[in-house]
C-alpha cells in the first residue's frame, strides 16, 4: 500500500469524480441510445453531421461527445471526432461485438432504485428492495436474457470449446439458462447432446427463441421453475451454472450444490462460471466490486473467490474442483468433478 509521502499532495479532483461519476452513466446511455458510435463510425466526424445521423442538436452532440472524450471514450482532433479502440469494437452498433444492449438490463429501475439504497443495504448487510433479483418471475431477468447475449456469445463457444477437452456431453442441464446461449454452444459442440434449461418460464421463452434460431431447438427441453426448487432428475454428465452462484450465502449455496451432486452420473462435471475476486477481494477490479451489485440486488449473495467455490463444492461432495486456464470473457471457469 502506498504511503502518503510516496502520494501527490492531496486533491479533492478525484472524490468529486467519484461523487458525479452517474453523469458517465448518463453520458454513456444516451450517446447507446442516440448511436452515437455507431453514427461516427459510419463516417460522420463532425458535430454538426454526428447531430444530423441521430436526430440530435448540434450543441447537444458537442457537449456530449466532447464529455465522450474527456473520459476517453471518443477521441478528438480539431472539430473531428473518432471512436478510441474499446468504443469501436464494442460500442458501434455494425460491430459483431456490439454490448450496447447490455444497459437495457444493467440500469433496469430495479438496479437504479438497489445503487440509491445503499446506505440501507450497508446497514442491512443486503438488499433494501425485498428479495431484490430474486423475485420469483422477475420480469428483469427476460430483459437480461435478451440484452446480455451479444456479450456471452464468443465467451460461450470458448466455454463449450474448453469442457469438450474433458470428454463429449450427452445430457447436459443449463441452470439459470438465461438466453440459453451456454448451453446452445455445447450442444453445437456436441451433436449429440441433449440440453435441459433451468429458468423461470417467461425467460425460457427467449431462451428456445435462441435455441430454434440457432438450430438445436430438436434437442433443447425446458424445465420451467426455481433451480433452487425444480427436480431436475438425473443421469447428466455435465451441468453448466454460469454466473448463479453468487446471488446466495454460503449455506444455500452449499444446499444447492449437493443437489447438483446428486443429480451427476459418476465422473460427471459441474461447470461453474463466475467473476472470480483474488482472496485480497479488492482486485482483479471488476470481479471484486462485484460484491458490491449483490450487496444490493440480493439478500446475501456475494463474489467468491475460487477457494471459497472449491471449498463449498467439496462440502457438496464433489471429489476434484480445478480453475481451468482460459478467461471466459470476463468470467472464469471452475470444473468440479465428481
Amino acid at each position: 500500500m502506498a504511503t502518503i509521502s510516496q502520494q501527490q499532495s492531496p486533491n479533492p479532483e478525484r472524490i468529486f469524480n467519484a461523487i458525479n461519476a452517474y453523469e458517465q452513466t448518463e453520458a454513456m446511455k444516451s450517446a447507446i441510445e442516440l448511436e452515437i458510435f455507431t453514427a461516427i463510425a459510419e463516417g460522420n466526424t463532425a458535430a454538426a453531421t454526428i447531430a444530423q445521423r441521430c436526430g440530435a442538436s448540434e450543441r447537444g452532440v458537442r457537449t456530449l461527445c466532447d464529455f465522450l472524450t474527456i473520459h476517453g471514450f471518443l477521441l478528438k482532433e480539431g472539430v473531428h471526432y473518432g471512436l478510441a479502440p474499446d468504443s469501436a469494437l464494442f460500442l458501434d452498433r455494425h460491430s459483431p461485438a456490439y454490448v450496447g444492449t447490455a444497459i437495457d438490463f444493467l440500469l433496469t429501475a430495479r438496479l437504479r432504485k438497489g445503487h440509491a439504497r445503499l446506505t440501507e443495504a450497508v446497514r442491512r448487510g443486503g438488499t433494501a428492495l425485498g428479495e431484490g433479483t430474486l423475485e420469483r418471475e422477475n420480469p428483469d431477468w427476460v430483459k437480461f436474457a435478451r440484452a446480455m447475449m451479444p456479450l456471452v456469445y464468443k465467451p460461450s463457444e470458448i466455454m463449450a470449446a474448453e469442457l469438450f477437452k474433458g470428454g463429449e456431453a450427452h445430457k447436459v442441464l443449463d441452470i439459470a439458462a438465461g438466453h440459453g446461449i451456454f448451453g446452445i454452444s455445447v450442444a453445437k459442440q456436441n451433436p449429440s447432446a441433449q440440453i435441459y434449461a433451468c429458468d423461470w418460464k417467461n425467460v425460457l421463452a427467449v431462451a428456445h427463441r435462441n435455441a430454434q434460431t440457432m438450430g438445436v431447438d430438436g434437442r433443447y427441453h425446458l424445465l420451467p421453475g426455481s433451480a433452487l426448487e425444480q427436480d431436475f432428475g438425473g443421469g447428466y454428465d455435465l451441468i453448466l451454472i454460469t454466473n448463479f452462484l453468487h446471488h446466495f450465502d454460503p449455506p444455500t449455496f452449499t444446499t444447492f450444490m449437493r443437489k447438483v451432486y446428486a443429480a451427476l452420473i459418476p465422473g460427471g462435471r459441474a461447470a461453474i462460471l463466475e467473476l472470480l475476486p483474488n482472496p485480497d477481494r479488492v482486485s482483479p477490479p471488476m470481479a471484486a466490486a462485484f460484491s458490491l451489485m449483490m450487496l444490493i440486488s440480493t439478500p446475501a449473495g456475494d463474489a467468491y473467490t475460487f477457494a471459497e467455490l472449491e471449498h463449498i463444492s467439496q462440502e457438496a461432495g464433489f471429489d476434484r474442483v480445478e480453475l481451468a486456464p482460459p478467461e471466459i470473457g470476463l468470467d472464469r471457469l471452475v470444473v468440479a468433478h465428481r
